[in-house]
């Protein structure tokens, strides 16, 4: 089982080696070198599907993962995990994020999903204590474990590839295991290079429409509430509501 990070114009700016060291920088030929010069474990792609980060993780998965691996981001800082005895979130220890990994992938077969991700938000109110593990909950492109997955990304929504692929795992296969008490810290739209080089309001929106257009209102809904506050306004990801009974 290998660790792949796709990388794009950040060979300053990485930060998941520092957290598992073994992870593998998916770069394009442009910049390879640059990262290379850094010592960074690199995989090269070919310049042609840059652009698309659905595409890319395509070939990741058909060339380099195929059969069991993991598609993570390359900017993840720390993994935290909440549990009952603990009022704030603890990280998990570097040594043991390994271990973790191997535990998801084993919880994964288990169940008998093809997909396994942690919580997209770290909100305690989110991880629902006596709901550490879910069947019917979305899991961010930012860490996604595939096993045996014969799904691929929708080259369509590259800024909404993720939502998407969730809920072709849950059309398909019936299920996506995530980790409730566990989520990543990072700085996500905040950071330079990445998807953030194409990434605008403009295309956020005609790309969610897409994604509604595509699997219904009743699955994808807009977000037009802001959290904590009594104005209404628009949130670029969307609520994602599956039809299927269970946790």
């Amino acid at each position: 089982m290998k660790i792949y990070a796709p990388s794009y114009k950040r060979f300053d700016g990485v930060k998941t080696h520092l957290l598992l060291p073994n992870v593998i920088y998916c770069v394009h030929e442009f910049e390879a070198q640059k990262y290379i010069d850094k010592g960074y474990n690199v995989e090269v792609l070919p310049d042609s599907i840059r652009g698309n980060i659905a595409r890319v993780r395509n070939y990741i998965l058909d060339n380099y993962v195929k059969e069991k691996g993991l598609i993570i981001d390359d900017d993840i800082e720390c993994i935290k995990r909440w549990t009952l005895k603990d009022d704030k979130p603890k990280a998990i220890k570097i040594k043991d994020l390994e271990e973790f990994i191997e535990f998801g992938f084993l919880h994964c077969e288990e169940f008998g999903a093809k997909l396994w991700g942690m919580n997209i938000i770290g909100d305690k109110g989110s991880y629902r204590e006596y709901t550490p593990l879910s069947l019917t909950n979305t899991v961010s492109g930012s860490f996604m474990g595939f096993l045996n997955n014969d799904l691929r990304f929708d080259e369509r929504i590259p800024l909404k590839e993720d939502y998407d692929y969730c809920i072709q795992n849950m059309n398909e296969h019936r299920k996506v295991l995530r980790f409730n008490n566990t989520f990543m810290i990072k700085k996500d739209h905040a950071n330079k290079g990445g998807c953030a080089d194409y990434r605008t309001i403009g295309r956020e929106v005609e790309q969610l429409k897409l994604l509604q257009k595509k699997w219904g209102n009743s699955i994808v809904k807009f977000d037009t509430t802001q959290r904590g506050k009594k104005t209404k306004g628009f949130d670029i990801n969307p609520i994602i509501k599956i039809p299927i009974k269970g946790v």
